[in-house]
């Protein structure tokens, strides 16, 4: 049985041992099934939907429609307002959502067809990533006496929460 040190991280990724020194032996069969696996699960593709994180259009959905070179792609957003610009890798972040076989350089009504029917703006509202980006908002926006009541209702949910907490430990 061929053996060979591989480190697992908690990315699901490995890293062979030559590069880390001493790691215990791990079967090849997982090896095998650590590089099919791959490391990278958000790859730069025709397609992929994005979020601006820089500029005037920071926090907008768009999707990448073309690649430029290694540092920006062109990417467009006909339902939330992006207008079509190549912009740098830097300036946005790659989300789970993919639009398949979509052509490059799509035109912008097709695009719009695409985006639509795959009810993207959807799928996104239902991420984690956006609940929690929407949440941020929330809080930002809140006026000091509401800042007051919800520090109010947590007070009164910790006094209500820590007695059931502290009779459960009580039993282990």
């Amino acid at each position: 049985m061929a053996s060979a040190r591989v480190i697992y991280t908690n990315t699901n990724s490995c890293l062979h041992s030559s590069l880390l020194g001493n790691v215990e032996s791990v079967p090849a069969s997982d090896i095998n099934s650590c590089l099919d696996q791959g490391s990278f699960k958000r790859q730069v593709e025709v397609g992929r939907v994005v979020l601006v994180n820089h500029g005037a259009d920071a926090g907008k959905l768009a999707v990448i429609i073309d690649i430029v070179d290694h540092n920006r792609a062109l990417i467009d957003g006909p339902t939330t307002g992006v207008a079509r610009q190549a912009l740098s890798f830097r300036r946005m972040v790659l989300t789970p959502i993919v639009l398949k076989n979509l052509p490059r350089n799509i035109g912008q009504g097709a695009l719009k067809k695409a985006i639509e029917k795959a009810d993207v703006v959807a799928a996104w509202n239902k991420t984690a990533w956006a609940k929690k980006i929407e949440q941020r908002k929330i809080r930002a926006s809140l006026s000091d006496f509401d800042r007051f009541k919800l520090r109010k209702l947590q007070n009164k949910r910790r006094f209500a929460v820590a007695p059931a907490v502290k009779a459960a430990a009580k039993k282990q």
